[in-house]
């Protein structure tokens, strides 16, 4: 069984950075595309980053500049550093990923969520 699990997340003034990481288990053969997707109160999920296997990434407008994703491939994760937060990049963060199990098709698989706040 695949699981994504996610870790960082929490409150941070506008202004601030904080860390996410998204560590992919189980019998995995391949990952292909790893990510990151947001969802504030009243909004549909949105993209925020993601990036293939080989380190080729694409941002939202607007984290472009303040936020970047990586990928350890040897470690199955994938991280987002978020810097210069704004209030409006509060919302719940989901780590995506696109995972060919073994003995499995390949599919979309999702974490938990984290909470990022960014409030004074």
């Amino acid at each position: 069984q695949v699981q994504l699990v996610e870790s960082g997340g929490g409150l941070v003034q506008p202004g601030g950075s904080l860390g996410l990481s998204c560590a992919a288990s189980g019998s995995i053969f391949t990952i292909n595309k790893m990510g990151w997707y947001r969802q504030a109160p009243g909004n549909q999920r949105e993209l925020v980053a993601v990036i293939t296997f080989g380190g080729i990434a694409v941002y939202a407008d607007s984290v472009k500049g303040r936020f970047s994703i990586s990928r350890d491939n040897a470690k199955n994760t994938v991280y987002l550093q978020m810097n210069s937060l704004k209030p409006g990049d509060t919302a719940v963060y989901y780590c995506h990923a696109n995972i060919h199990a073994i003995l499995a098709p390949q599919k979309d698989y999702w974490g938990q969520g984290t909470q990022v706040t960014v409030s004074s």
